[in-house]
């Protein structure tokens, strides 16, 4: 594990390079999330240099006090500038909430990446009442509830499951509440015609949080492409990472030439 500092906190991340030569690849993971979820996107970095980051208050990573909504949406937006930065990444894949600070970068910082890919989001994130409220009262619930048939996943391995829950515990009822709701106001469905960058939008077929359609309206808005995941729903990079992997790896090859 490595560290940046930054605006008064450290980012973490950990760094993958197997002789892989290009473009450095900087993943960024979903609401309650750690650069843990990426674990089989290391494989990658036989290709390219691989980086994945925690956002402040997850995983080794210090938190921010930021409050829900654009204010945490810029905090993430430091963190991964900052690693951006001190990796040299020229290729920015965001997961869920990731894709949202990914678009926040693009439109709010005009940060100058080479490619983004969208994997499992959209250009609006509302998140169900019922959602808001277990996260707010009943978090074991709210845990089960994203870890139902085709939300998060489809059909995975236990193991996979375990990682998951695992990592939304160990960033806590408030962290999570915070990301979920930063999600919920997220919504730039009218800022997306001017961006110019290649794209590359990622979802799992059975994906109910973040279906097939919000990646093609993406991919429509960015004149980017849609690469659909078979057997997978949200965390597609998880339940099926030699697919996922084999997108991304055409799609870095594509930004490099």
């Amino acid at each position: 594990m490595q560290q940046v500092s930054h605006h008064g906190r450290t980012t973490t991340y950990d760094e993958f390079d197997r002789g892989g030569s290009g473009e450095t690849v900087l993943f960024v993971h979903g609401s309650g999330g750690s650069r843990r979820l990426w674990k089989s996107q290391a494989r990658l970095a036989d290709e390219f240099p691989v980086v994945a980051l925690d956002l402040s208050g997850h995983g080794g990573a210090s938190d921010t006090d930021a409050s829900a909504g654009f204010e945490s949406l810029s905090a993430y937006a430091d963190d991964v500038l900052a690693v951006a930065d001190e990796v040299d990444a020229s290729v920015l894949v965001g997961n869920s909430l990731g894709g949202a600070v990914a678009l926040h970068l693009l439109l709010e910082r005009d940060a100058e990446f080479d490619g983004v890919v969208l994997a499992g989001t959209g250009a609006k994130l509302a998140v169900l009442d019922d959602l808001q409220g277990w996260l707010a009262d009943d978090f074991e619930r709210a845990i089960e509830f994203l870890h139902g048939p085709d939300r998060l996943f489809h059909d995975p391995d236990p193991r996979l499951v375990e990682l998951s829950k695992e990592s939304m515990r160990a960033c806590g009822r408030a962290v999570t509440e915070r990301d979920f709701l930063t999600c919920h106001e997220f919504d730039v469905r009218d800022e997306l015609d001017g961006l110019d960058v290649e794209t590359l939008c990622v979802v799992g077929e059975h994906d109910r949080l973040t279906p097939p359609r919000y990646h093609d309206y993406l991919a429509d808005a960015m004149d980017g492409r849609v690469a659909v995941v078979e057997d997978a729903a949200h965390l597609t990079m998880l339940e099926q990472p030699d697919a996922f992997n084999s997108a991304l790896g055409r799609f870095v090859a594509r930004v490099q030439e």
